[in-house]
């Protein structure tokens, strides 16, 4: 079925619902299976009437296929024919299914986004689909559930329905008057005005946030006016970040440690705490500081949160922020300026918007803890000013501890520990793994497939050019090693589509092909003119940006007013005699309107399109004008250090003497900055083509004194230098402390390649648990094959977790019949028949089950002593787990329903156990069997059925309750002391928890924050 038609068909399920509520909305449970016609002509007498319905019908189920068809044909391209029917099909029986009356959607007050959650409620998505196949199904779900509303609408009758609607619910008034007003807070300084016009506001707001920032311009395709635009929640590419050194923001006691043999696990062991996807991440912490470098993702990372909040459409590790307003502050927006009140937020995010927001509103907001507060750009912002901010967050967050929020940053504007008196965990984007990469090309090629504006090719021409791409990135290392970010990675498959296949060697000749690209070749391959007196050449074009760029870098800013840079531009025009008469805003309206380089990110302000281009315009400049000395004095500051390293590869002979010499001078004299300017030092090896005579000793004695890295901010400075930096790095790690051990290994699996990968098998011999436990986390780094046959065959896999993360690898682990402790961190649709083939295995944590999955193969794995399981499908076959007389610790999350307990009630030698998502009276009873349990973690809703008094826990040695009614639950003045953690709790108000005991997203019984969350 071609996608045209696939479209039509699903245009035709909604239309007919809503023709069906339109002609029998009393008779829908006798007629809904009526054919289309035949309820037509039951329903509406005459032929030409009859007629004009028919067309209505057809002409409703066109619009909505031609909502649905762009999708099929461009943001969801690679489905398999088959996968692409299955989801369809899905969705049609799903409005089939669910009920859609008047009464449903007047139930959710008209509203797309919220009729849409409830009918993922009330039907559940079918299983096995694969990760894309459930972003298809919930995308075209919640397009179709827009159009219907909108369509219902529109019906005649649905005005006269929903007014009676509204007078019957009058009916009632008088007895809910009192609730209603004790639930509505009475005119106080947070509503002055009252609250009658809070929630059609933030209905308002959310669609405004999901309609315009669900939007990405695909870098590098042309100037930002013309330049393809595709939808973020579609293109959006899971990054992975690690826990940066400092710990986490709750503070809970340690879980018990459980000797397997010879080997001690943590009952947290399996989920990966080196790297993990960043969702996962963000749901532990509810106060984060982000870091990352230049293009690594973090400004389209809050984007993404922010959409997909206001949508309600978060899944899996993140479910529980449904229900959160999004506020996304860009603080380069208030360069300058003090950082925004909360009346104030709105301002520059939601435009005229924030005008009609009600007194008090945000704040409300804020005091209820419905707030997700995304702070974008500590680092584009000076010294000073970022103190400031950050007693702006401590400020906002003493009056509302309950806010989540997410800040970003460049790691050298805001250390591990800038936010840690705010209770804030420090997490660092890392860059993008082999594997990561081939996905993002992929999913880079998927979104720009079928636009019509600024591509350089047909839409048939793209899967020759992902292919040829893919195949390059195989065949040439290097490649790999300069797509270590999104914005390399999607500067890299603009230039190679923008070039016909041609690809840069290095990073500083992949920034000067694309601004060739941006600045001049889109206009002149498409034969577009110059309306200036005089036509710009590409190097004019350069020679302006560059100034500006400067102008810009120089005042540590990253933004500008219109006003100013035309005097800027008018300025630098004087010296260019060859351009005498042109004016400096006409020229500036023209650099903005085709350099696609410049943008205007809010009326009356400019930008670079990315603050990576201004760095390598403003180091051009500097080379250019010979400023030098400038970058010298400035090489220890946070702001400067890619400009400066930019610089050296820019810079002639003369003038890369000076910058390397004078910076290592400095770092001679200045030891508090020594060790930061012999780093800038040696980074600036990467962007040169070769290194001056001169230098090469005195760089190399930098290098040596650098080497071996002792942490990893520094294993990541090191690993920019290259391939060079190999032959001063520890040959074997005999010696070497476990520190300094693992931030080598981490410098020599992020330059890659050959070399590093010989490096790691002699590596491989060093015995200390920890060092062989990160050399099994390195195998994403390279080609899944090699590193399994040169690296980890040489691990003691037996003692090991190893992390399966991409599909790539799955071969070679039929290889490696040693690794009996397995987890898998990619979506996993196979059947665990796999495990015939393996014994023992020892420890299984599959975290993203894909289906549903049938236990019997557990049967004989009788040494299992770690099963950790997360899905949204059914468990069949639960018995199996009888057979495994020595599992030791057990979780079960996320799966909609759960078998009873009778299984696990002869479980002798549990001592962990987490079940979640639990139906209310699901009876727990049979956990009073385990006597040997010391760690429980329960979530579900209502109380905890089974459990009559929380003294029958008691013996716990730590106790987890999510979600759970505990108001009146047998309470007397406290839990039982084993409680570590209540989330999401209801609680009475004067509650006292011990005093080990962390109380997150609790509630009172008014549905009020608990007074003591965060305890």
């Amino acid at each position: 079925m071609s996608a045209e038609a696939a479209a039509i068909k699903l245009g035709g399920a909604v239309a007919a619902r809503a023709v069906r509520l339109w002609l029998a909305p009393k008779e829908r449970e006798q007629q809904a299976r009526a054919p289309m016609g035949e309820l037509i002509r039951v329903r509406v007498p005459g032929l030409r009437a009859g007629r004009g319905v028919e067309r209505q019908f057809e002409q409703i189920a066109d619009a909505v296929a031609g909502r649905v068809q762009p999708l099929l044909e461009h943001e969801f391209r690679d489905l398999t024919e088959n996968g692409r029917e299955a989801v369809l099909q899905a969705v049609t029986d799903t409005f089939a299914r669910v009920d859609l009356s008047d009464e449903a959607v007047l139930g959710s007050d008209a509203d797309p986004a919220e009729l849409t959650r409830r009918v993922r409620a009330s039907v559940p998505m079918p299983s096995g689909f694969s990760e894309v196949e459930t972003r298809f199904y919930e995308v075209v779900l919640g397009e179709c559930c827009d159009c219907y509303v909108r369509v219902l609408r529109r019906l005649p009758v649905f005005t006269e329905r929903a007014v009676s609607e509204l007078l019957a619910r009058t009916t009632s008034l008088g007895d809910e008057l009192e609730k209603v007003l004790e639930r509505l807070p009475a005119r106080s300084l947070y509503a002055p005005q009252g609250t009658g016009e809070d929630e059609a506001f933030r209905r308002q707001y959310l669609e405004l946030i999901s309609r315009s920032l669900d939007e990405i311009e695909l870098f590098g395709l042309g100037p930002s006016e013309q330049a393809p635009r595709t939808k973020l929640s579609v293109a959006y590419v899971s990054l992975r970040t690690s826990e940066d050194d400092g710990g986490r923001g709750r503070s809970a006691p340690k879980r018990p440690l459980l000797r397997r043999g010879a080997q001690l696990w943590d009952t947290g062991e399996g989920e990966r705490t080196s790297s993990m996807r960043v969702e996962a991440a963000l749901k532990g912490s509810p106060r984060v500081l982000l870091r990352g470098e230049a293009g690594s993702g973090k400004t389209t990372l809050l984007q993404w949160l922010a959409v997909t909040a206001a949508r309600g459409a978060f899944t899996g590790a993140l479910a529980e922020w449904n229900g959160l307003i999004p506020v996304l502050v860009k603080l380069r927006q208030y360069a300058g300026e003090p950082p925004p009140t909360p009346e104030a937020m709105l301002d520059r995010v939601a435009g005229p918007l924030s005008g009609l927001m009600p007194t008090g509103w945000l704040h409300r907001a804020f005091a209820d803890g419905r707030v997700l507060l995304l702070v974008d750009g500590v680092d584009e912002l000076l010294a000073g000013e970022r103190r400031g901010v950050r007693d702006w967050l401590r400020g906002l967050l003493h009056l509302y501890a309950d806010t989540r929020v997410v800040v970003t940053s460049r790691p050298a504007a805001a250390r591990v520990d800038w936010l840690r008196a705010e209770r804030f965990t420090a997490l660092q984007l890392e860059r993008m793994t082999p594997a990561d990469l081939v996905s993002f090309v992929r999913q880079w090629h998927q979104a720009v497939y079928g636009q019509d504006a600024g591509m350089p090719c047909s839409p048939e021409e793209l899967p020759g050019y992902e292919r040829s791409l893919l195949t390059s990135l195989q065949d040439r290392p290097h490649l790999q090693s300069l797509a270590t970010n999104p914005l390399l990675a999607a500067l890299l498959c603009a230039l190679h589509l923008a070039r016909r296949g041609q690809l840069p060697r290095n990073r500083m000749e992949l920034y000067r092909m694309t601004l060739e690209v941006l600045v001049q070749q889109r206009d002149t391959d498409r034969g577009v003119h110059s309306e200036l007196a005089a036509p710009l050449t590409l190097t004019d074009k350069l020679c302006l940006l560059r100034d500006l760029a400067w102008r810009l870098s120089d005042n540590s800013r990253t933004e500008i007013s219109v006003d100013r840079a035309a005097d800027h531009v008018s300025t630098k025009l004087v010296a260019m005699r060859h351009l005498d008469g042109l004016e400096g805003p006409a020229v500036l309206d023209h650099l903005v309107h085709r350099s696609g380089v410049l943008r205007s990110p809010v009326e009356g302000r400019l930008d670079f399109l990315h603050r990576t281009f201004q760095e390598y315009l403003a180091a051009q400049e500097a080379a250019v004008e010979d400023r030098i000395g400038n970058l010298v004095g400035r090489a220890h500051l946070d702001l400067w250090r890619e400009t400066v390293v930019m610089a050296a590869g820019h810079a002639n002979r003369t003038q890369q003497e000076e910058l390397l010499g004078g910076i290592l001078e400095r770092a001679e004299r200045e030891p508090r900055h020594a060790r930061t300017l012999r780093l800038v030092a040696a980074s600036c090896q990467e962007t040169m083509a070769s290194v001056p005579s001169g230098l090469a000793a005195v760089l190399d004695e930098a290098v040596v004194r650098l080497v071996p890295p002792r942490r990893k901010t520094e294993a990541d400075a090191l690993a920019v230098v290259g391939a060079p930096v190999m032959r001063w790095l520890p040959p074997t790690l005999e010696g070497v402390s476990a520190k300094t051990a693992e931030a080598t290994i981490r410098t020599v699996r992020q330059i890659g390649g050959e070399r590093a990968l010989a490096r790691m098998e002699r590596y491989a011999s060093d015995s200390r648990v920890r060092v062989q436990q990160l050399l099994m986390d390195s195998w994403e780094y390279f080609d899944a094959d090699a590193y399994a046959d040169s690296v980890l065959r040489k691990l003691s896999l037996e003692r090991q977790v190893l992390f399966i993360t991409h599909a790539g690898q799955w071969s070679a682990l039929s290889r490696l019949k040693e690794a009996c402790w397995l987890s898998f961190g990619y979506s996993f649709s196979r059947s665990l028949a796999f495990l015939d083939e393996r014994s023992p295995v020892r420890g299984l944590w599959i975290e993203d089950v894909r289906g549903d999955v049938d236990l019997t193969p557990l049967r004989a794995q009788t040494d299992l002593g770690v099963l950790s399981l997360r899905g949204k499908g059914r468990l069949e076959n639960l018995d199996a787990i009888e057979d495994l007389t020595d599992l030791t610790i057990l979780k079960l999350r996320y799966w909609p329903v759960l078998p009873p307990l009778d299984h696990l009630a002869v479980l002798d030698s549990l001592h962990v156990l987490e079940l979640g998502t639990l139906p209310p009276g699901y009876d727990l009873s049979r956990l009073t069997r385990l006597t040997n349990l010391t760690d429980l973690t329960l979530s579900g809703t209502g109380q905890p059925c089974g459990i009559d008094d929380p003294a029958q826990l008691a013996h716990l040695a730590r106790l987890e309750l999510d979600g759970y009614d505990l108001d009146g639950w047998a309470l007397r003045d406290a839990l039982p002391e084993c409680v570590t953690l209540l989330n999401d709790c209801v609680l009475p108000a004067a509650f006292e928890p011990p005093a080990w005991c962390a109380l997150w997203d609790c509630r009172t019984p008014d549905g009020r924050p608990h007074p003591l969350n965060a305890h």
